[in-house]
């Protein structure tokens, strides 16, 4: 969408009024920039101001029940429930969007969706300034806002919280709020709430960016905060032009490698088949035939998480498509898997976020070696930093791999906040989880530097292999989007990297070979008796069961097991890897009556 609707808040120099708005949007301006104030003599309005504040939130939320016995948690994925729950709860989210813009002094994001869930569901998350998720010290703040009992009570949590941390609430600051929604049906009446929220907190814009997926919506707050232009158009153009790019520096000896143009793409019938559609119309060096882009119902028997799964062919895919290289995204499209399609069978064979990674990595890796030399010392005062980031869920196949190439691997905590945080501390920084969510993120040192070598090749060894590795980071850095997973930036890297490399999909696959795995939950009577370190690895409370896990994993070749507790509901999470399916099948279940017997209802004895 090149022009957004904005939607306007109240502002400052308006006269202290009784007011008394409706429940609708109809006081909603249509400018697209968040509008000046004149600046007032605080002194002598700030109670005038807080009075009319205190006003327009009580009627707002008034307006807003919250519905009986729901008790919503924000996590990586902000809110999610049933959608006709949750209109409350993004008024909520709105009013705490618009606190952020104005403590921050920055732009936000809203997005409305509920990603990989069934049709029926919905969500609303924050963006922080960054692009990034909603900063982990207002999660807190998010829970108790969003269960708030009535409004008099949530006047005083928005109250404490706003003194608490300083932000003003008299109507003299501004701020702007992104609001997007996927293409769910109950998308636009919770939109409608989350403008009511947003533009509660005076001075606070809501600039409504339609239907969109959720990485356009982080790409565009994000550039937006760094002075960038941030229209959906702007968006194709940055993808398109650094696919381009790459596609032009394919070593020569590449080129005529036979590598299929073609990727059939599976949209999970939500906003990534209908947004494709219109990025792969400026793309000249890929054919993109796209699926399941709306027409069937949203993530039934299709999408990422899907095909992950379980591993079989999503709806529309057939035998016509064995052979071809196949992808899929989920239902907001920030993630991303490959496939094949194996010969006279529904089955597949998957690439998921691990190899996806271990892609990424190679490439870059690789550029980094021709640029600086094997030591990786791009001077005698700056040394490029590359890490790779994991969870505990990754494969090990995947991390033996990436550490026999030399990359430093690290893991942390389960949940994108935790990998996207750490791989920040990298020159280049690389994450992804095996579900396809995950992204490769550049310091501004590394890329300052970057631009500078490059102008120093140009003149004194232009079109050199050094100087066309430089052009292939930088290319990268533009076409893969920092602030977040995005399916569509992943797919064009996979495709231009394959191309690159001279690669099919198949020997992509043999990089290494996934050990096999096995993941159970088992009921316990209180999940938070399991305490976790070293990434969720190890299990520090009780006392006993890691040492008990150990003995177990140590009769397996190849064995690897840890437990976690489950962040919504009174279950440990078991996961096992070993040489073999019937030994890790076995590995869990052992695991899981150790966990039984430590902490559940000794439904083993």
């Amino acid at each position: 969408m090149d022009v957004a609707q904005s939607i306007g808040g109240q502002f400052p120099n308006i006269p202290p009024a009784p007011f008394s708005p409706s429940c609708t949007s109809s006081h909603f301006s249509a400018s697209p920039k968040v509008r000046p104030y004149i600046k007032l003599d605080v002194n002598q309005t700030r109670k005038q101001m807080n009075e009319q504040q205190r006003s327009i939130l009580l009627h707002s939320a008034s307006c807003f029940p919250l519905p009986p016995g729901v008790k919503l948690s924000y996590g990586t994925a902000g809110f999610r429930a049933d959608a006709s729950l949750l209109e409350s709860t993004v008024f909520r989210v709105g009013i705490l969007a618009a606190l952020r813009s104005v403590q921050t002094r920055s732009v936000v994001g809203l997005m409305i969706t509920a990603s990989h869930n069934q049709a029926s569901d919905n969500g609303v998350k924050v963006a922080d300034p960054s692009g990034g998720m909603l900063s982990q010290h207002w999660e807190p703040f998010a829970d108790t806002l969003s269960n708030a009992g009535d409004p008099n009570t949530l006047l005083q949590l928005i109250d404490d919280f706003a003194k608490k941390e300083k932000i003003p609430l008299e109507g003299a600051s501004e701020g702007e709020v992104l609001l997007g929604r996927d293409t769910r049906p109950s998308g636009e009446f919770l939109a409608e709430a989350a403008k009511q929220g947003i533009t509660s907190i005076m001075g606070v814009n809501a600039t409504d960016m339609g239907v969109m997926t959720t990485p356009q919506l982080h790409w565009m707050v994000r550039s937006r905060n760094k002075g960038m232009e941030a229209s959906e158009n702007n968006y194709y153009d940055q993808l398109s032009t650094s696919f381009r790019c790459l596609m032009e520096y394919i070593p020569k000896g590449n080129r005529n490698f036979n590598v299929n143009d073609k990727v059939i793409v599976d949209g999970a019938d939500g906003v990534g088949g209908e947004k494709l559609e219109i990025l792969k119309k400026l793309l000249s060096d890929l054919s993109i035939d796209v699926r399941n882009r709306g027409d069937g119902v949203l993530n039934e028997g299709v999408g990422a998480d899907f095909v992950q799964k379980e591993k079989i062919i999503p709806r529309s895919f057939g035998p016509a498509d064995v052979g071809f290289r196949c992808a899929s995204l989920d239902g907001d499209a920030d993630r991303l898997v490959y496939f094949s399609i194996e010969l006279n069978s529904n089955k597949i064979v998957l690439v998921d976020g691990d190899k996806i990674l271990s892609l990424f990595a190679l490439f870059i890796k690789e550029q980094l070696n021709i640029l600086t030399g094997e030591d990786g010392k791009v001077n005698e005062s700056y040394q490029a930093r590359l890490g790779v980031v994991q969870t505990a869920y990754a494969n090990g196949a995947s991390t033996y791999y990436l550490k026999q190439l030399g990359l430093e691997v690290v893991f942390t905590p389960t949940g994108v906040k935790y990998l996207h945080e750490k791989a920040s501390e990298y020159d280049i920084g690389i994450y992804f989880e095996a579900n396809g969510h995950g992204t490769i993120l550049f310091s501004e040192s590394f890329l300052c530097w970057l631009e500078g070598r490059n102008n120093e090749l140009t003149s004194t060894s232009k079109c050199s292999e050094q100087q066309e590795a430089a052009l292939r980071l930088l290319a990268v850095s533009k076409l893969i989007n920092q602030a977040v997973g995005d399916s569509f930036s992943g797919l064009l890297l996979v495709e231009a990297i394959l191309k690159h490399m001279g690669w099919s999909m198949f020997k992509w696959n043999e990089l290494y070979h996934d050990l096999p795995s096995r993941q159970l939950k088992v009921k316990v009577v209180d999940r938070t008796a399991v305490i976790t370190a070293n990434a969720e690895t190890v299990v520090v409370r009780p006392i006993g069961i890691q040492e008990a896990i150990n003995a177990e994993t140590a009769k397996y070749p190849h064995g690897r097991c840890f437990i976690r507790p489950s962040g919504t509901e009174d279950v440990i999470r078991v996961y096992a890897e070993a040489i073999s399916q019937e030994a890790a099948d076995s590995l869990a279940n052992s695991v899981a009556t150790l966990v039984d017997q430590f902490l559940g209802f000794n439904t083993t004895k």
